[in-house]
Order: structure tokens, then sequence, then C-alpha cells
């Protein structure tokens, strides 16, 4: 058995361009999906999975371990940057899928098997509409309220915002209020039985995080994102040692020695590695071992396509210490005709049941992604009242 090519097919899906990667193998009608999004890079990905596949082309597709060393260490570079490990990733994923559909069973049964009966998924406010999520005024509290009352409508008991607003370096009490406005119209709108989880997108530095980590702990969120830029992960373990509040962070690591180094600090309750950006499945799996020797939750990171989500949940299903899936629905209108999938979502509730198809459990129809070919990325630049460049 040996993998013959690998194909890209991308599909704009408005702020993102979806980049689907698909492994064909010598055997009739046995290929695999993966997914390798990355925002504003998708021709850069695409021409590294195309450097990179000349590496496995003629490989056999089971040694998914041994494809995934060759990958990561061959070429001389390793794949510890953010355009290879994404490329990396989108075949990893592939990979896995592929051996779960030679066994005839869901990929989580390779992983090591079921350790629960269902996942619960959170959603951003507004369903990962762009607008809703990303450009709701810091200073409109009432517009948050709203939002968390339609997640909880929409039968969410947990949420994402983006309520820490674009912070210089060093500002005064503006911006805290408005972030300790927005979350506390948000709790009273919802109650305490829903969760509520604040990302900073890394837009504070250090002290400012510490700050937004401090105003908004008596809310008692479910966790508190990328308080500044991962970089700093010194800082960041010291704003987690300063707050009850776990702290989340991970999706912009690439290298499970970034991991290592982050748990090594005691830096965070929770991470959020990107399975499409740190490595694929195969990373991911390295990732929560370390993660569970310390004690620490995973909650990866997944704001991008279908591909992206059935492998979180795949993952997840077999992960002792996986504690909930992101998700977007609103994106775009069209999502779920690009897939079939083969979990069920009780929407009543937001929760998964795991699939009982081989693999991933999906396919992709690719006559849809034809339909919404690639198109240049929406910029999202950002800029301090002075004019100085800042952190979207």
């Amino acid at each position: 058995m040996k993998i013959t090519r690998v194909e890209t097919h991308v599909c704009n899906a408005r702020m993102r361009n979806w980049i689907f990667v698909k492994v064909i193998t010598d055997q009739p009608g046995l290929w695999g999906w993966g997914e390798a999004t990355l925002e504003w890079h998708t021709r850069s990905v695409v021409g590294a999975i195309e450097d990179v596949s000349q590496l496995i082309v003629g490989e056999d597709p089971r040694r998914i371990e041994h494809l995934w060393q060759m990958m990561n260490r061959q070429h001389f570079w390793h794949g510890n940057n953010v355009v290879r490990g994404t490329a990396i990733s989108g075949i990893d994923i592939a990979l896995w899928d592929i051996l779960g559909k030679i066994h005839n069973v869901p990929s989580h049964e390779l992983m090591g098997g079921k350790v629960r009966d269902f996942i619960r998924l959170y959603s951003h406010l507004g369903g990962g509409k762009m607008e809703d999520f990303y450009q709701t005024k810091p200073d409109d509290a009432n517009r948050f309220a709203e939002l968390a009352l339609q997640s909880v409508a929409e039968g969410f008991s947990a949420f994402k915002s983006m309520a820490v607003p674009v912070t210089d370096t060093l500002e005064g009490l503006k911006p805290i209020h408005y972030a300790e406005a927005c979350v506390a119209a948000m709790r009273d709108a919802v109650g305490v039985d829903v969760d509520i989880m604040v990302d900073c997108h890394a837009r504070p530095s250090p002290r400012m995080g510490m700050q937004f980590a401090k105003a908004l702990e008596p809310y008692g969120l479910y966790f508190f994102e990328e308080p500044c830029w991962p970089e700093h992960m010194t800082d960041i373990a010291r704003i987690q040692e300063s707050v009850t509040t776990p702290v989340a962070t991970g999706e912009r690591l690439t290298s499970i020695h970034a991991f290592r180094d982050l748990l090594s600090l005691r830096a965070a309750s929770v991470l959020q590695p990107d399975i499409v950006h740190c490595g694929g499945l195969t990373a991911a799996l390295k990732i929560r071992a370390m993660a569970e020797a310390y004690g620490v939750s995973i909650a990866p990171h997944n704001p991008q396509g279908p591909v992206s989500t059935a492998a979180s949940l795949e993952f997840g299903f077999a992960t002792p210490n996986y504690i909930i899936c992101e998700t977007v629905h609103n994106d775009v209108p069209w999502r779920e005709e690009v897939v079939q999938e083969g979990f069920s979502i009780n929407k009543s509730n937001r929760t998964v049941t795991p699939s009982a198809k081989p693999g991933l459990g999906i396919e992709i129809n690719e006559a849809i992604i034809k339909k919404h070919p690639f198109e240049q990325e929406l910029p999202q630049r950002v800029f301090y009242k002075d004019g100085a460049v800042g952190d979207w």
C-alpha cells in the first residue's frame, strides 16, 4: 500500500480560506481528508504541502509516526514554524483518516479507545460570525449580553467572547472598565450555570494582561485565554499564579517542545493546541500525554473548517483530560453543505456523541468547494490611537 499523491482543495469561507488536504493511495477508493487552514498564509501553506509531500509520496500511509518524523525532521529545517507545521498537520490528519478506514473503525479507537460518552461544545459569540465576534464595540456591554443570550438560546452551555479590547502596552483604567462591564453584563444575562470564556487574543502586554486577569477574576470565568503574547511564557505563568481563574494558551505554539516549556513553567491550566498547526493528531497525542502528567486540561483551538472539528472530536473521545470542543457554525451559511459528518450533535444542549464511521467519519463535497474558490483574506490590521502598530 502506497501514497500516490497529495492534493489541496481551497475553499473561501470569508475570513479564512479553508485548506483541505486529500491524501490518495494506490488502493481503489482509499483516501483521507485533513485540514491545513492558516489565515493570510494560504498560498504559503499550499506550497509547503507540495514541498513536504515529496517526502511521503510512495510511502506506506499506515506508518504514521514514521512519516511524521520524516515530515518534521527531514529537509534540514524542522517543522516547528507555523507554515510547515500547518502543512504537516494537514497531511497527518489525513493519514489518521486513512488508517481508520483501513481498519474500519473511528480514529479515536486507534488512539486508545473511547474514554467518554459525549463532548460538550462551546460557541463563539455570534456563532463565529466575524462581525459579531471580532467587531462588537468594547463599550457596548448590552450587545455582549444580547449575543450571550443568543448562544444560550441556541443550546450552548458555554461560549467565548472577545471582551478585552485592543490595548496599548500600558493604559489607564478605561480598557479595564470596558472589559469588566462587558463580562458583568454577560454574567448577569446568563447566570452562573453557563460558562463564560474571555479571549484576550494576546492583545495586552504582560502588565495589562495581569490587570485584566485580576479585574475579571470575580466573574468566575471558565478560562481566560492568551492574556499576553505566547513569547512571554514566564509572564503567562506569573498571571496564572496570581489569579484563581484558569489561564488557557497554546494555539500559537507549533512544536511539542514549546508545550514542554509551557508546562514546565506551569504557565497554564488549559492547553489549546491547534491540531491543524501543532503537527496534527500525532503531535496532539504527544501533547496530551505531557499535559496529563502535569494535571493540565486540553481544549484544542478550533475556529477553522469542518475537518479540523472532526479531528478535534476524534481526539477528544480518546483523551482523558480533554474538557470541551471549540466550534463555529455561523461563519458561512453553507458550512454544512461542504461536509457529511459521522458524529451527532444534540442541539438542545450542544453535545456530541461519537461517530461510528471509519476514520474521521467525514466526506468532503468537492463540488461545493469549487463554488467558493480562493479569495484573498480580509485584512485585520490594528493601530493604537497614536498610529503605532497594535495586535489584532
